[in-house]
């Protein structure tokens, strides 16, 4: 249910259907005058056709998948989390602290959801950051007969932003989410004019993690995907498409065999690749990096490959992280 990481191309075909047809709509933040039978203030929050009411102010929040990392930089006021995995390596250690501190009530998979334990919690709001195809796997009925549920989850990768809008919205703590947009949108700015000249006209190509080395592929990220969406803030352009498009993250990646790889990348002026946050190099770029066709693509003679961590931000204050590596990677651009 929540999980990302799933090594392989099986991994990534399981991305690709669970981020197909998620929600992602506005919500109507303002407060009415209703309220529950508890006499808490409610509002009205829209997510996709539905209108959830909510309380006005929450004061126990459980959250999950996407909306964990999202509501603990926020600092909202959270009685219990899903695990969130993929995401530990970006914390910082006050947001490792926090992490660890609270309840975990589920786990990485909808199997691993404890009701019991959100119902011990008392929250008076559930945020699910799921994927809509996911929350078939989850006891709706039983979650809303706790408490109010939003639940808002990406289609694509790059969609973090909206989503991480409306579970900030919901819980809120708004107002210390848009702080974090703020200063990331002015080093994104700053970055950009940086690095106008040294990007005007270069065609980037990216390799991501997904690829299955069981099967020699690699992963061939394109503009909205997580390895591409902060640098595209900068001002790369990834371009070019998918040769057969598919729904959710498909719409932005293939997985194309290595023997594939200078048709796929041959004609990319810069080419970047996801590293983890160390630095080190996942197994399915490494594949790549060893290869003989790698060595050969003209971008990679001419030093004009960059590794970059952090791609898998879905936070503004994680993707401050990605800008920084971006940064670092393309100084040498600014040389040439």
């Amino acid at each position: 249910m929540f999980a990302r990481r799933i090594p392989g191309l099986a991994g990534a075909v399981a991305l690709a259907v669970a981020l197909t047809s998620c929600g992602s709509s506005d919500s109507d933040s303002s407060a009415g005058d209703a309220s529950d039978k508890s006499g808490q203030k409610t509002r009205e929050f829209t997510v996709g056709d539905e209108k959830v009411s909510i309380p006005a102010d929450p004061e126990r929040v459980v959250a999950t998948g996407y909306a964990v990392p999202t509501l603990i930089q926020a600092d909202a006021p959270l009685v219990g989390i899903s695990s969130w995995k993929r995401g530990e390596p970006m914390m910082d250690g006050e947001e490792k602290a926090a992490y660890d501190k609270l309840p975990k009530v589920a786990g990485e998979l909808a199997s691993e959801t404890n009701y019991e334990a959100i119902a011990e919690a008392e929250p008076d709001l559930i945020v699910l950051g799921v994927p809509v195809p996911v929350l078939g796997d989850i006891d709706m009925d039983r979650l809303k007969s706790i408490a109010p549920v939003v639940a808002v989850g990406p289609m694509v990768p790059s969609e973090w932003r909206e989503v991480s809008r409306q579970h900030a919205d919901a819980a809120g703590v708004l107002d210390t989410y848009e702080k974090a947009e703020d200063a990331y949108d002015a080093k994104a700015a700053e970055l950009k004019k940086k690095y106008a000249d040294a990007l005007d006209g270069l065609k980037f190509g990216h390799v991501g993690s997904y690829g299955d080395t069981s099967k020699g592929t690699f992963q061939r990220e394109f503009n909205g995907s997580w390895g591409t969406n902060a640098a595209q803030d900068v001002g790369a352009d990834y371009v070019g498409k998918p040769k057969e498009p598919g729904p959710g993250s498909r719409s932005v990646s293939e997985y194309p065999s290595l023997e594939e790889l200078s048709d796929s990348l041959g004609a990319s002026d810069v080419i970047t690749y996801s590293v983890n946050t160390d630095g080190s190099v996942p197994d399915a770029v490494q594949a790549v990096l060893d290869s003989k066709l790698w060595k050969n693509l003209p971008a990679v003679k001419k030093q004009r490959a960059f590794p970059v961590a952090f791609t898998e931000a879905a936070t503004y204050g994680d993707a401050m992280k990605t800008l920084d590596a971006i940064d670092k990677s393309f100084a040498p651009l600014l040389d040439k």
